[in-house]
């Protein structure tokens, strides 16, 4: 696939890249591997957080450009991507100051001698990763892997290659070491090729489930460690003793974040039954006012989808489930003019048997649900193929725990919806994926956790 950087507020391409050739990618694996190899990756930890601490400097410096670029690229509003790259720099300083703490020797208690356990790298890391926050999801990656000393190799998306650029630029002017970070324009069979490879010892992806089946199943194929962030039907919990303005707003913000191309993004609002009423109208005039239109403009509360594609693709979904029986509440068109906008969409009445109910809606659509009781919230929550995260709203937060313990999902979030921070492991169970990024968790995913035991004399 070529890697084209399009403007989807207006259709414009902007710049294109070549792909690279399997020369190209072989010398970027040949420098990854010999950087493993030298005191860069086998060394201190000192110089590496040096360097991560530097890098968010840089991000700092340059705020303004790279929110820009990530709105020109993939649309998101202007004031969503500034809060993208203050959070990249708020990642690297989480590592630069408690990776020494998180990776300490461990003690470990046996009767056979004085044992610990020491955390090292474990290689080269392949990461193929997403479109929807383009630099936030690779910070993800590079943080904890530059701390350890893994090289990583970047497949980004292929319509986002101006923020793939700009990523590598800025770790190179941090002061890393060339082969710390490589941004690789890789087609699929040269990232199958590179997971094959013994110089390769672990894969990470944020993604569809598609794209996580075809490389986790490489990666197992090659017995490398892996791990897999993928898609996710959140639910957004409603409880009949919420305030409804707040839990609307809320509702708002969580559906409509980055045009609905979130994977932790509320899809599916349960509520209880004794306040869906009058949820539904204010939620639904909500949706009608808000502005779509130039994602640089501040006052517009939705920008396009990444791309026409994928603001055709969600057009057809929802179409196939209203045949399938759901109720078309609101929206569900595509906005006339260029560009990839699709408007807010409210879909009701979907029963089981549409295929709507296990689909991921990666766009700004809402599936709206009544429930009766706890029991019936926990049932339809874990009804799903996914297990992201999810948010429940209610002023009674022991029941609130209550709720959380008994959803199968990956997070909860309660009086507030899911999203992100440095310190927060992030990751899903079923088919939205395994393992953790971010927090002292993502840090040990992708590390050789190594005993070591002094036998008794």
């Amino acid at each position: 696939m070529p890697y084209r950087s399009v403007n989807p507020a207006t259709g414009e391409v902007m710049k294109t890249f070549d792909n690279f050739t399997d020369k190209q990618i072989e010398s970027a694996l040949a420098g990854a591997f010999a950087l493993y190899q030298s005191d860069w990756s086998r060394g201190p930890m000192v110089r590496r957080l040096q360097v991560l601490s530097r890098l968010a400097d840089r991000i700092d410096d340059r705020a303004e450009e790279l929110a820009r670029t990530i709105t020109l690229e993939m649309g998101k509003r202007i004031g969503e991507a500034r809060r993208e790259v203050a959070i990249i720099a708020a990642i690297a300083r989480f590592y630069t100051e408690n990776s020494q703490s998180f990776l300490a020797p461990e003690p470990v208690k046996t009767a056979l001698g004085d044992a610990w356990v020491e955390h090292h790298p474990i290689g080269v890391v392949v990461a193929v990763e997403p479109w929807n926050f383009p630099l936030y999801q690779l910070m993800r990656v590079c943080a904890p892997n530059m701390v350890v000393g893994n090289p990583v190799l970047a497949k980004h998306a292929s319509i986002v290659p101006q923020c793939a650029a700009v990523f590598e630029e800025l770790v190179l002017a941090a002061g890393a070491p060339k082969g710390v970070w490589t941004n690789i324009f890789a087609s699929g069979e040269q990232v199958a090729a590179l997971i094959a490879d013994d110089r390769v010892q672990g894969v990470a992806l944020t993604g569809s489930e598609g794209a996580g089946s075809v490389v986790a199943s490489q990666a197992a194929k090659y017995l490398k460690k892996s791990v897999m962030e993928l898609g996710g039907a959140d639910v957004f919990v409603v409880l009949e003793d919420a305030d409804i303005d707040k839990a609307v707003e809320m509702g708002i913000e969580a559906r409509l974040r980055g045009a609905g191309q979130v994977c932790n993004g509320a899809k599916r609002f349960l509520l209880q039954e004794r306040i869906a009423k009058a949820f539904l109208e204010k939620f639904t005039d909500r949706v009608a006012s808000i502005k779509i239109g130039d994602p640089m403009d501040e006052s517009v509360g939705l920008g396009p989808l990444c791309s026409v594609p994928t603001r055709d693709d969600i057009a057809k979904q929802v179409e196939r489930a209203v045949e399938a029986g759901a109720t078309l509440h609101y929206g569900g068109k595509v906005v006339e003019g260029p560009g990839a906008f699709f408007e807010p969409t409210i879909l009701t009445g979907i029963t089981r048997e549409n295929p709507a109910y296990f689909e991921e809606f990666f766009g700004p659509v809402a599936q709206v649900y009544v429930v009766k009781d706890d029991d019936e919230i926990v049932r339809l929550a874990n009804d799903s193929h996914y297990g992201l995260s999810g948010a429940i709203i209610t002023k009674d937060v022991p029941r609130a725990k209550a709720l959380a313990s008994r959803i199968e999902t990956g997070s909860v979030w309660i009086n507030t919806s899911s999203f992100t921070a440095p310190e927060l492991p992030f990751g899903g169970v079923k088919r939205s994926g395994y393992g953790r990024e971010l927090s002292e968790y993502g840090l040990k995913e992708l590390v050789n956790q190594k005993l070591v035991l002094v036998a008794n004399g």
